[in-house]
């Protein structure tokens, strides 16, 4: 067994002599001569790109410095060399060529006997392989974004254009990729991705304005083909918004304190955009709180308060306004007016003297329930003087009608028609009242007063009111949730009048429910009317303060029957064709 192993070493030995693959010393054998184990592109491979890196890579570590321009070499067919750098990396030896590769054309690679390994060791036999590269492919442009001739771009376009073979990104820059306004160049940024070359403009583009972009024959694909010729195409930007109209109108005076500000744009605008942040209202520095709402291209700001009276208001609307293409306006657009005096807006019932009573029961007359119940002013009607009930006059000492549990004192005299206490004079005056009450009735119902706002849908609770008009949008007006308050910003001849086409009610049930209305900053109640359409009910659970002029169509009503909390109206109760009712109740009445 020890003969036959040693012949058989003695043979390996004499075939890897003759194979040129041992070392001298025959100390280690090497097991496999060095090869080609695989090539890029691989034998007979088709269709390969124009700059393409040869590369063979061994099943060994080679000398490098055997691997050079005699032993790697390329030749196209008919057996011309190319030129190229050689390198050698791990156990990849590379041939990149000087120029690019031609079209259509077959070419051999060639690795020589001459290389060797590490330890000497030659390749046995030359390695070559072949391989064909592919047809020109001239790159075009399959797409572009904004496509040829497109309207209303948007401003923050970024402009693109994508080829049909994938391109050399350093052929793509500013000299070959040019964006122009006219004649003036546009300033972007370009980038490349995938097959698709992006421009992004430094700055947004100008609205309605034509831009056109060339992409030139320098553009080249990966193969170093250019262009056929220059691609161009234009586009035009849309259009920005402008505001064409406003209301109040620029610089404009006289204005009414419960005026809805608008502003009406040139084109339909992104509802989104159009809201407190961008449409604003200010006197001076302060901002007036406002809801702002949108309609076909119509802005409104409806102030929470009305405004103050002879006050310079400035309206605001920002760029951040857009159109519904995502267009902004191009700068703020900014407007101021003025707002009227209240005095003038509204002034006092022009039949003031219609006013001479702090209570009025039209041709109804008057009721009282309870013993505290004083008129601090005059009462009358035209009924008969039974129909006043529940009085006695502070004056004459008459009595109308009282009981033991509803005595109420009238210190300014009572005026009723006859038996007595009525007489044919204060018939009369009676009379004359009612012509004036509905005078003044007349004064101050929206035909006479138009323009009013209702600022709490109907509940004018909670709320603070500066001088103006009021009119209820439902009809009637209560007050429910809090108290009113009226503020007169100092101004003693501020004018309220409160217009409802049916009822007022002031008040809840329950023992707390009574509501007030209440005069802050020189506020004065002679200057508060509320017309009622029909009846006005206040605070029928007894308590509360209520303030101003009452005339309603259908009847006044002050607390019910078995309330002992005081109601208090500073102010008139004035019915035209009902009766006034109370329990309970002082009635402050005002001097004219």
């Amino acid at each position: 067994m020890k003969t036959k192993n040693l012949l058989l070493t003695f043979a390996i030995l004499f075939i890897a002599l003759i194979s040129g693959c041992a070392k001298d010393d025959f100390q280690e054998i090497v097991g496999v001569c060095p090869v080609v184990s695989s090539t890029v592109p691989l034998n007979g491979a088709l269709g390969v790109p124009f700059r393409q890196v040869i590369s063979a890579t061994f099943n060994e570590a080679m000398n490098a410095s055997t691997i050079n321009a005699a032993t790697f070499t390329v030749t196209e067919a008919g057996g011309t060399a190319i030129t190229g750098t050689i390198a050698y990396s791990a156990t990849t030896a590379t041939f990149t060529p000087t120029s690019p590769l031609k079209p259509n054309t077959t070419y051999t690679g060639r690795i020589k006997t001459g290389v060797k390994d590490l330890t000497g060791n030659a390749l046995q036999t030359d390695y070559t392989w072949t391989f064909t590269t592919g047809m020109i492919l001239v790159p075009v442009v399959t797409s572009t974004d904004p496509i040829a001739n497109e309207i209303n771009v948007v401003l923050n376009k970024t402009i693109t254009a994508t080829f049909s073979v994938p391109m050399d990104p350093l052929t793509l820059n500013n000299t070959t990729f040019i964006v122009k306004r006219g004649t003036n160049t546009v300033s972007g940024a370009i980038t490349y991705t995938g097959s698709t070359v992006s421009f992004t403009p430094t700055t947004p583009l100008i609205d309605n304005t034509i831009y056109t972009v060339t992409i030139t024959n320098g553009a080249k694909n990966l193969e170093g083909t250019s262009l056929a010729g220059n691609y161009v195409w234009s586009f035009t930007t849309a259009i920005a918004p402008t505001v064409t109209t406003t209301d109040p109108l620029d610089n404009a005076t006289g204005v009414n304190l419960n005026k809805t500000v608008t502003a009406k744009f040139s084109i339909v605008m992104d509802p989104l955009t159009i809201s407190t942040a961008t449409f604003t209202l200010k006197q001076g520095t302060t901002v007036i709180p406002g809801v702002v709402t949108y309609s076909g291209t119509t802005a409104s700001f409806n102030p929470v308060n009305p405004l103050d009276t002879g006050l310079t208001y400035r309206a605001t609307i920002t760029t951040g306004a857009k159109s519904s293409l995502g267009i902004p306006m191009a700068n703020n657009y900014v407007w101021d007016f003025t707002t009227v005096n209240a005095a003038i807006v509204t002034p006092a019932p022009t039949a003031a003297s219609g006013l001479y009573f702090g209570v009025f029961g039209g041709n109804a007359g008057i009721t009282n329930q309870g013993l505290n119940t004083v008129i601090n002013g005059r009462i009358g009607t035209t009924a008969a003087s039974t129909l006043i009930t529940g009085f006695h006059d502070g004056l004459s000492a008459a009595v109308y009608t009282e009981t033991p549990l509803n005595k109420g004192l009238v210190s300014g005299g009572i005026y009723t028609a006859p038996p007595a206490p009525g007489t044919a004079t204060s018939e009369a005056i009676a009379t004359q009242g009612l012509i004036d009450a509905n005078a003044a009735y007349i004064s101050i119902s929206p035909a006479s007063k138009p323009g009013g706002i209702d600022p709490g849908a109907g509940e004018l609770g909670n709320l603070v009111l500066a001088p103006g008009i009021y009119k209820s949008a439902s009809g009637t007006f209560k007050i429910s949730n809090g108290d009113l308050t009226l503020d007169a910003k100092g101004d003693a001849n501020a004018v309220w009048i409160f217009q409802t086409a049916a009822g007022l009610t002031v008040g809840i049930a329950g023992p707390t429910g009574a509501k007030s209305v209440k005069l802050v900053n020189g506020a004065l109640a002679k200057n508060v009317y509320w017309y009622v359409g029909s009846q006005a009910v206040i605070n029928g659970a007894g308590g509360g303060v209520m303030t101003g002029t009452i005339i309603a169509s259908a009847g006044v009503t002050f607390s019910t029957a078995g309330n002992a909390a005081q109601t208090v109206l500073n102010g008139r109760a004035i019915s035209l064709v009902a009766s006034v009712t109370m329990v309970n109740t002082t009635i402050n009445v005002p001097a004219n």
